[in-house]
């Protein structure tokens, strides 16, 4: 038998923010362990964001390459971006996005795949949503884009290429990884795996600061 932890044995007794942009703030927990040790862990507290894997009538996925400053490198991504607009429904947020950042519009939209891509570190949740009915954004409607992704280039590749690319370790992002793997399982599948685009988002509060005493 399994033997199981309940998430509230773990008690958060101090929160210390260390710094705090726009995208994310670091704060340093004490965490009173369910053995009785207090234990000190530090985390970012991430924004979110929202991913599009996009797919053409041919099957072909829309990936970007885009320099990753932290990386020092170009990586295969989808389009994608934060969780920044207050008040902004996450599919509205993912269609803003692949128009940026692809110029393409979509003319339907799933709930494609949840990701929690390093949460030993981060609280950050990516939304992945599959877009298909693909048509181009208006030339004269173009988002103009800046700083990396001014040197952002397109690219339409085969789904079952892409997948290919993920097994040679081409593709590193988890998100794109994640995105590419569900939507090829997806489309084997009929689709009958895809979700209304209003599910709940599964982002969780941090955890009440509970002092010992």
């Amino acid at each position: 038998m399994v033997s199981t932890v309940d998430d509230h044995e773990y008690r958060v007794l101090s929160r210390t923010g260390r710094v705090a942009t726009p995208m994310f703030r670091i704060v340093t927990d004490e965490v009173a362990m369910p053995a009785g040790r207090v234990a000190r862990r530090d985390y970012m507290v991430h924004v979110g964001a929202v991913g599009v894997v996009a797919l053409d009538d041919a099957g072909r996925v829309v990936l970007v390459r885009q320099y990753r400053h932290p990386i020092g490198a170009h990586l295969w991504e989808l389009p994608a971006g934060l969780i920044d607009v207050a008040g902004e429904a996450l599919d509205v947020a993912a269609a803003r996005e692949l128009a940026e950042e692809a110029d393409l519009v979509p003319g339907r939209l799933d709930l494609l795949i949840d990701v929690h891509p390093s949460p030993g570190c981060s609280t950050e949740v990516i939304r992945i949503f599959l877009a298909r009915q693909l048509r181009p954004v208006p030339e004269e409607q173009r988002h103009v884009r800046h700083d990396e992704e001014a040197g952002m280039t397109t690219h339409l590749v085969d789904l079952d290429e892409a997948v290919a690319m993920a097994l040679r370790g081409e593709i590193t992002n988890a998100a794109c990884l994640v995105g590419v793997f569900a939507a090829a399982r997806a489309r084997d599948t009929g689709w009958a795996t895809l979700r209304p685009v209003d599910t709940p988002l599964p982002r969780r509060p941090l955890a009440e600061v509970r002092p010992a005493g």
